[in-house]
């Protein structure tokens, strides 16, 4: 008896190594250091605005989350650095903010609540989340998740010439594009003029390009010729835009506009974008440089309509995609 009760011991022993053996691991967080001339703030942020307006700087909020990879990639490639880092330094303050954190920050004289208050309010989704404060401590221009060197240098051009107070980001950076790029084919793109009656049967995506689009080359060569990205798309009506064509569309509403002012009017300040229509409404969209597993399941929430199950939040669905895809011994990069 002793013997059996040691032999199941060591099968039961063997199986539980094997089960373990077999669940995925998630990997690919990567911890910012930031640099050291980021400003040490009381966090009364209306004092810091002030402060730095003195000097004829701008206030830069940088929200960002521990472990973010793009956060990471946004502080060693644009910030720390970049051709452009002594600039930040000359015209920005910036001021680290994160978005789990419970520090008090004071923002004006009507508001004080924690880190992640001020981040919820904000509607804060993608990290980092950068918000530019002007003189009346009033936000005129915001970038959702990572841009390349050259992109955010425009918005950083934007703010320190203070264009805000003649045009929308959005504007501006369609007056400094530069023909950089050729629209590339892809067997899935259909075209398309009414995006109201293109959106009533199925999903759509709406893939926003224009002349000078850095990344729009390797978005096509990368994950849109996954073949997981294309079996997923499958479930979209695709078409593209071009941001800056004054052509006459309708657009999901059924109004009579153009590209370029949809394209505006989203404020779509960063291309390639891809907005993501259902049911005449749009659910999400992907606006920064994103890595394959995020990209993938944004695409995979929309068109799977499993916003429906998770309506408050794309991070419900992902929680449990990331829980079912590593029980299933799915090993999961998320800076890849």
């Amino acid at each position: 008896m002793l013997k059996l009760l040691s032999l199941l011991f060591i099968v039961a022993l063997s199986f539980s190594n094997l089960v373990l053996a077999q669940t995925g691991k998630v990997t690919g967080s990567k911890m910012s250091s930031h640099p050291d001339w980021f400003k040490e703030s009381f966090l009364e942020i209306a004092a810091d605005v002030e402060e730095a307006s003195d000097s004829d700087k701008h206030v830069m909020l940088f929200m960002h989350l521990n472990g973010c990879p793009y956060c990471f990639k946004m502080v060693e490639e644009n910030i720390k650095n970049s051709p452009y880092t002594e600039f930040i330094k000359n015209n920005f303050d910036v001021i680290a903010i994160n978005i789990k954190g419970d520090r008090e920050i004071a923002f004006n004289d009507e508001l004080t609540l924690t880190e992640k208050q001020l981040a919820n309010r904000l509607k804060v989704m993608y990290t980092p989340t950068i918000l530019f404060l002007n003189s009346d401590n009033k936000v005129v221009a915001r970038t959702n998740g990572y841009r390349n060197v050259q992109d955010f240098k425009l918005v950083l051009n934007y703010v320190h010439e203070k264009a805000y107070e003649n045009t929308s980001l959005a504007g501006y950076v369609n007056e400094h594009k530069k023909a950089l790029y050729s629209f590339m084919d892809h067997p899935q793109l259909v075209k398309v003029d009414n995006l109201q009656a293109a959106g009533k049967d199925k999903p759509l995506a709406v893939l926003f390009e224009d002349k000078g689009c850095i990344d729009c080359k390797e978005l096509h060569q990368g994950y849109l010729a996954s073949d997981d990205v294309r079996n997923t798309l499958k479930n979209f009506t695709f078409t593209r835009l071009d941001a800056l064509s004054e052509k006459s569309i309708t657009d999901i509403n059924g109004q009579q506009t153009t590209p370029k002012a949809l394209a505006e009017s989203l404020e779509i300040s960063y291309r390639p974008a891809i907005v993501l229509y259902d049911k005449g409404r749009e659910i999400m969209r992907i606006q920064s440089r994103l890595y394959g597993y995020h990209f993938s399941e944004i695409l995979r929430y929309v068109g799977e309509r499993h916003y429906e199950t998770y309506p408050d939040s794309f991070y419900d669905y992902l929680d449990v995609r990331t829980r079912e895809l590593t029980s299933a011994g799915q090993n999961i990069d998320l800076a890849k």
